[in-house]
């Protein structure tokens, strides 16, 4: 067995997880065999994996009966595809959307964290919103709406965004009486950049939520939480009176800006449960080359609580079939009535 190597999309934090890089090779090794790469793979999640008392509690799932009742499906004469399935079918019982097998042929994922929720946007609606001369700033796409209402749509937090952009955004929305930052469909990213937006809604530094990292190959083996905290941008920040919209395929690093939002003044949510994603990344790789990604390090809200399976909005607001016939997109109205009658 090979390596555990962080996905390094919170490099704020990397001095949190030293003590467990420098100890992350396992010595034992697998043979490259479906039933080798099936030991392998378990043994993996097994020391690794940071959710499996939540997912029992919340799914009832028993990773140790897991493995007897996938064990009995491996034999040495299985073609490679029908090993990938397997091991993708075993590692689907965690429904975790940052649990991924990749292999040269197939990427094993489980997206029932959007895939079974309503879309909660819609592309069309979108671009009528926007029109044509919206501006752009790095990931930022914004305008100001025709009630006066600033509009920024963020759809992804993998590319960076300076400070000047973020400068440059606010000074050109500070007229406006209010702001919609939409995310909807945002995927996450790079977590620092979730923590650079935020930065502009708060002007004192705050306690956003805890993390904890393995220490230990048992299930229970934890660091104690340690804060997250967040502090306020030395460039322009927004004072007046802020909604974000949110839904199911809010995930990952979006998950976590929504959590950091909450806990800023003047910023409502608006729209679905976000999708979650609230474990830092991990690869690791197996006797046959494939990799695994995995959860390795769980991460909470400001109350300890966990948000795996996503946070809930101020205001639930579903798209209505009705709105969306008249052009109409039912979370971004609710949203402008919000700041009109907050006047």
């Amino acid at each position: 067995m090979k390596r555990i190597l962080p996905l390094y999309f919170l490099p704020f934090y990397l001095f949190t997880f030293l003590p467990f890089l420098s100890s992350c090779v396992d010595e034992e090794e697998y043979t490259d065999t479906p039933s080798g790469n099936f030991e392998a793979l378990w043994h993996i999640m097994d020391e690794h994996y940071c959710f499996f008392d939540y997912k029992k509690q919340t799914l009832g799932v028993d990773w140790d009966e897991v493995y007897q009742r996938y064990r009995k499906q491996f034999n040495n004469s299985m073609t490679e595809s029908q090993e990938f399935e397997v091991l993708a079918n075993m590692l689907s019982e965690l429904r975790d959307g940052h649990v991924n097998l990749y292999s040269s042929f197939d990427v094993a994922r489980n997206w029932s964290w959007h895939e079974d929720f309503p879309q909660n946007f819609s592309d069309t609606l979108y671009r009528r919103y926007m029109g044509t001369d919206y501006r752009i700033a790095s990931s930022l796409s914004y305008r100001i709406l025709d009630d006066n209402i600033g509009y920024i749509y963020c759809g992804s937090f993998n590319n960076g965004m300076g400070e000047g952009n973020l400068d440059d955004v606010l000074t050109y929305l500070a007229p406006c009486n209010g702001l919609i930052i939409d995310i909807r469909n945002n995927g996450g990213g790079q977590l620092t950049n979730a923590e650079q937006l935020a930065a502009r809604f708060t002007n004192q530094e705050r306690l956003v939520g805890y993390m904890q990292h393995k220490t230990g190959k048992g299930h229970n083996d934890f660091s104690s939480m340690e804060e997250q905290r967040l502090k306020p941008s030395k460039g322009i920040r927004w004072q007046k009176k802020v909604v974000v919209l949110t839904n199911r395929s809010v995930f990952s690093a979006a998950n976590e800006f929504v959590k950091y939002m909450k806990c800023c003044p003047n910023v409502t949510t608006v729209g679905d449960q976000t999708g979650g994603g609230a474990g830092m990344p991990f690869f690791s790789d197996l006797p046959s080359g494939w990799s695994v990604r995995f959860s390795a390090c769980p991460m909470y809200d400001k109350n300890k609580q966990c948000t795996e399976f996503g946070i809930a909005p101020d205001h639930w607001v579903q798209m209505t079939d009705e709105d969306l016939s008249r052009g109409r997109d039912t979370i971004i109205e609710y949203a402008r009535e919000l700041m009109r009658s907050s006047k």
